[in-house]
C-alpha cells in the first residue's frame, strides 16, 4: 500500500488492527503489538506495544523475536494487522495439534497454502530464531524448516487468511466484497 501502515487503514469504519484485536484478544491471555510506527497510536489500542529490537526491517522474524523476548507465556501466537478476517478459534485449533505432536510451531494452512504468520509457537524457539537472524536469516519458512513444524488446516475458512496488500483489495472489502484468496 505504498509505504502506508497498514494496520492504522480504514475497513468499514474501523482500522483495521480493530477487526484483528477484536477476534485475537478473546483468544489469549496478552495481545502484543509489534510495530515499529505510529507507536502512540497503537498504544491506544489499550495493549503493549513493541517495536523491533532487530534493525533493519528484519520482517515478519523480527516481531516475532520481540515478542517470544517479551511474553509473559510459554505459547506465543502471531497474526498479521492485515487480515481483519482471521479465524475466532484460530489459536484452540493450532493449539491441539502442536501439543498432541509435541512440535515446536503450528502454522495454519489452506489447501497447500501455508500461512507462516499465522502461527502458534513455544518460547523455547527463541535461542534458534536469535541465530537464524543473527545470521541474516529472514524468510519464515526457512526458519521453521528446521524445527519440529505441524502445518493445522483451515481448509473449512479459507477467506480467513486473506491479507489486504492493495487499496483495490481494500476498497472491494468496503463494498462488501468477499475475502480474496491472498497469499500471507
Amino acid at each position: 500500500m505504498g509505504g502506508v501502515d497498514k494496520g492504522l487503514k480504514t475497513l468499514r469504519g474501523r482500522r483495521m488492527i480493530e477487526w484483528v484485536i477484536e477476534r485475537f484478544a478473546p483468544q489469549v491471555d496478552e495481545v502484543l503489538i509489534n510495530a515499529n510506527q505510529n507507536l502512540d497510536i497503537y498504544a491506544g489500542f489499550g495493549h503493549c506495544v513493541i517495536p523491533d529490537e532487530i534493525g533493519g526491517f528484519a520482517g515478519p522474524l523480527a516481531g516475532l523475536h520481540r515478542a517470544l523476548t517479551e511474553a509473559r507465556h510459554d505459547l506465543v501466537a502471531t497474526v498479521p494487522c492485515d487480515s481483519p478476517f482471521l479465524p475466532p478459534d484460530l489459536v484452540a485449533r493450532l493449539r491441539g495439534p502442536l501439543e498432541a505432536n509435541a512440535a515446536e510451531v503450528a502454522v495454519a494452512k489452506t489447501g497447500d497454502q501455508p500461512h507462516p504468520v499465522f502461527c502458534l509457537c513455544r518460547r523455547t524457539v527463541l535461542p534458534g530464531l536469535s541465530e537464524f537472524l543473527a545470521g541474516g536469516g529472514r524468510k519464515i519458512d526457512a526458519w521453521y524448516a528446521s524445527l519440529k513444524v505441524v502445518e493445522v488446516p483451515f481448509d473449512d475458512q479459507p477467506d480467513a487468511f486473506s491479507n489486504i496488500n492493495t487499496e483495490e483489495e481494500l476498497r472491494a472489502l468496503e463494498r462488501g466484497a468477499l475475502p480474496s484468496a491472498s497469499s500471507t
